[in-house]
């Protein structure tokens, strides 16, 4: 493989894993700005899509765009039962509690997938075949392209959503300020709840078009969770723009240095890039810079 190959072949995976985190990111942002809190349970709902599509498909043997939906509905029930029963009964909790809520869900829901489905990790049949399609030298998986294509199409419906509709003012208002929208009408406790389902079924996309990538397993969530948390602070909290081009920043920078410097070390560059940007840009790259 030529160099100029290579380098392409880097970019096209950073590309595919820089979305992943990107969708990940944009479903801690979906929270974040109508409840201010940061969902660390955002890659259980990851790994939760992709365990049910695994369900749903290699062991029930249903269609595959079927499984897809139950898997999204899947792991769309459990944002809302997540919502519904450890943030919506509370009255003012301080966010710490809010966050530290999430923690213990998340630990729950890894635990709850480890006695279901087992310590094993599970693979998933491509979407349309194995067969590595060659462009320039490179081999693209097929899968790659489902990736790209589906992570494009979500956020393009989101920003339709929230610019064009008035469900997504509605949500949008919350976020601004959730008690001059209560003032308005707007049934706060509803879109908070309509906010976890999203962001759930967002993380169950992500869990599910990334399975036939790198198999999936019960304990997936953290790191992926961690990769998107590390992706909102450097896209700016809150700014869905700013997550997809902090995930492609981070995918294809530890894509490339997987490459050309060791795979031991690419984990840590998203830690490394989330630390630089606090110290020199609290507010994230296309975030607000505020200094008190």
């Amino acid at each position: 493989m030529t160099l100029s190959s290579q380098i392409f072949q880097l970019l096209i995976t950073g590309i595919t894993v820089g979305s992943i985190y990107a969708m990940v990111a944009i479903g801690f942002n979906i929270i974040y700005n109508s409840t201010d809190v940061l969902n660390f349970a955002q890659g259980e709902f990851v790994m939760v899509g992709g365990m049910s599509m695994i369900m749903f498909h290699e062991t029930f043997g249903i269609n595959m765009p079927l499984s897809f939906c139950l898997a999204v509905s899947v792991g769309t029930l459990v944002g809302i039962f997540f919502e519904r029963f450890t943030i919506h009964p509370l009255k003012n909790p301080p966010l710490v509690t809010l966050i530290l809520i999430t923690i213990a869900v998340s630990i729950i829901l890894k635990g709850l997938a480890m006695v279901a489905w087992g310590k094993d990790s599970y693979p998933l049949e491509p979407f349309s075949g194995a067969e590595p399609i060659q462009i320039w030298g490179a081999a693209i998986l097929p899968q790659i392209l489902w990736v790209i294509g589906i992570t494009m199409v979500v956020v393009l419906l989101l920003t339709y959503m929230f610019r064009f509709t008035m469900l997504g003012k509605a949500l949008r208002a919350c976020a601004i300020n959730r008690e001059a929208a209560s003032l308005m009408g707007i049934n706060v406790k509803a879109m908070i709840t309509l906010t976890f389902a999203m962001s759930a079924a967002i993380g169950a996309i992500a869990g599910i078009i990334i399975t036939p990538i790198t198999l999936m397993e019960y304990d997936r969530g953290p790191m992926l969770g961690i990769k998107g948390f590390s992706t909102a602070i450097v896209g700016g909290v809150g700014n869905s723009f700013g997550a997809v081009v902090a995930g492609l920043m981070i995918g294809i920078l530890e894509s490339f240095c997987a490459g050309f410097i060791s795979s031991g070390y690419k984990d840590a560059f998203a830690f490394l890039i989330m630390v630089l940007v606090l110290f020199f840009r609290p507010g994230g790259l296309l975030g607000r810079y505020e200094v008190e």
